[in-house]
């Protein structure tokens, strides 16, 4: 079953209804107009016969093995916790992009962590949460290289993007700042968002390498533009943000040893000093050890300037090809240290 028909959710009915091994069985939606419509279609597979739903009790009352949880806006973060309580109660998996912070449990809330795994256990299931960055290039990605290491020095992963395309004002400006003077404190600025935001990701590197951090820090860097930019929330007028980027460390015996970097930019040419790339989404693991390395992941056709629709597919793909290891997990709270490798089924052709 699917749970939203957004970018991942399409992406994700796409994909299942192509794959011998699963079965799509149902799909909730939430706005009305989408009800009563082939689910197929809604996702741009072609009709189905599966018609959409916002009848979450029927769909419950399917019992499908698992549901691919997509869903964003209010349904993200806390507001999906009530879903994933009743789904799995059920006896119903979950494999989720909506709530990154789940890609380790063990690094959220303690509270938050009881109540889900208590649901688990009631119900017999699994929850598996995944995407791009976080769940698999800032951390799975990551431990798999670190295979190559004898000694460790600094281990860093770093996000560059192009988010001139993302046209929520609130997010881009009170969140993060971009079109605000200096002096404006966004919300991702506040003391303790970093760390919170990149814990679970960090820590599942950690726990993988068997380590325990000491603490986690975070900052916040941002940058002006030098001339007025038309992006898709609006225009970010010159002489305000143009360029963000946030670092989270995991420090150990005083050092900074796993380095999360997520470099945002509104154009190519601000803060040029920092990590750039020609593509709109690109990943970089890079080691300081013996030996040192480096590792480069870019999302959509070489120097692409849309990789939008590549990086829904490639968030959607972490969640649909875990689901047959998902079934099969032990009840709980799984992480990617807890699964094999999700590799995928019936790609070629």
């Amino acid at each position: 079953m699917v749970w939203s028909t957004g970018g991942v959710g399409s992406n994700a009915i796409r994909a299942i209804t192509r794959r011998p091994d699963l079965e799509l069985v149902g799909v909730w939606v939430h706005t009305p107009d989408k009800v009563g419509r082939d689910a197929g279609e809604l996702g741009g597979a072609g009709p189905i016969g599966v018609a959409a739903t916002d009848d979450a009790d029927a769909l419950v009352a399917l019992a499908p093995d698992c549901v691919v949880y997509a869903a964003s806006g209010p349904q993200r973060g806390a507001g999906a916790v009530p879903d994933y309580e009743r789904l799995l109660e059920a006896g119903i998996n979950v494999v989720t992009s909506t709530s990154t912070e789940l890609v380790f449990a063990p690094a959220v809330d303690p509270a938050l962590r009881e109540r889900l795994d208590a649901a688990a256990k009631r119900g017999g299931a699994s929850l598996y949460a995944s995407g791009i960055f976080p769940g698999f290039a800032s951390d799975e990605l990551a431990l798999l290289l670190t295979t190559l290491s004898r000694r460790i020095d600094v281990l860093r992963v770093v996000e560059v993007s192009l988010n001139d395309h993302y046209p929520v004002a609130d997010v881009m400006m009170d969140g993060l700042g971009f079109g605000r003077e200096l002096d404006f404190e966004p919300f991702i600025a506040l003391p303790g968002v970093i760390p919170t935001s990149w814990r679970g990701p960090i820590e599942l590197i950690a726990r993988g390498l068997g380590v325990e951090l000491d603490e986690i820090r975070g900052a916040v860097d941002r940058r002006l533009t030098e001339r007025d930019l038309t992006v898709a929330f609006g225009t970010i007028p010159a002489g305000t943000v143009g360029a963000v980027r946030t670092t989270a460390s995991g420090v150990l015996d005083g050092r900074e040893v796993i380095v999360v970097d997520h470099v945002i930019r509104m154009a190519r040419d601000v803060a040029p000093d920092w990590p750039t790339s020609e593509n709109d989404a690109t990943y970089l693991v890079e080691v300081e050890g013996d030996p040192d390395f480096s590792c480069r992941l870019t999302l959509g056709p070489p120097a692409g300037h849309d990789a939008g629709e590549s990086a829904m597919t490639a968030t959607a793909m972490r969640i649909v090809n875990a689901v047959p290891f998902v079934v099969d997990a032990p009840p709980g709270l799984r992480s990617s240290l807890d699964l094999p490798t999700t590799v995928p089924t019936a790609v070629f052709g």
